[in-house]
């Protein structure tokens, strides 16, 4: 797929949400164009400069930002005040802080289903949505992702995504994550990290 040449950042800015979080915002494109908020994938995941040619630089104001704990907010991977509605308050105050009335939501993957969720609460501020790689974290999808289903199409990354975990734990692979990642054991945290990593980014 041909995509736009990459949109000039013309303003960037940490915004405190909460007492803990501040999060990273970014514009580029035209100033005085139409504006679209940009929600990344994950959770976990951040923004990334290739993001930008999703749109025409010349008629689109790109708004895009890292969410709690990710990419260039701090605290870095912090867990503590960050639920989706804590994310979906945060989204609505880059909106006010803008002055922004109404713009285009744009999210992919979890980006969709933050997307729908900010639109749910919001309504008045979306201009419209596009949505591209649909995930609705329904427990079917994160079951078929995380414990069965998707080890059939991508078997040999599937063994390396089971290898942190002890046989005796692999019948709930997330609970045996979260275990790990919250840990005090730093190498399994970094082994296990590269390993989810891994997994979502190639699967």
């Amino acid at each position: 797929m041909e995509l736009y040449p990459k949109a000039k950042v013309f303003n960037s800015f940490n915004l405190k949400v909460s007492e803990l979080h501040s999060i990273f915002v970014e514009e580029s494109g035209n100033q005085n164009g139409k504006p679209v908020i940009f929600l990344h994938g994950g959770p976990g995941g951040g923004i990334s400069s290739t993001y930008r040619q999703y749109f025409n630089p010349e008629k689109w104001r790109i708004i895009m930002f890292d969410q709690r704990g990710c990419g260039k907010s701090t605290p870095f991977a912090e867990l503590n005040e960050n639920t989706t509605w804590d994310l979906v308050n945060d989204i609505e105050k880059i909106r006010n802080h803008l002055n922004i009335d109404q713009w285009v939501v744009f999210g992919g993957s979890w980006g969709s289903t933050l997307s729908l969720a900010y639109s749910q609460k919001h309504p008045n501020a979306c201009k419209g949505l596009i949505l591209r790689g649909i995930f609705l974290v329904r427990k079917k999808e994160i079951d078929w992702f995380y414990q069965y289903g998707a080890s059939n199409v991508f078997p040999d990354r599937w063994e390396s995504f089971l290898a942190p975990i002890p046989e005796s734990k692999r019948n709930n692979l997330l609970s045996a994550y979260y275990e790990i990642l919250t840990g005090d054991d730093q190498e399994k945290k970094i082994e296990a990290a590269k390993a989810w990593s891994t997994w979502e980014g190639s699967s």
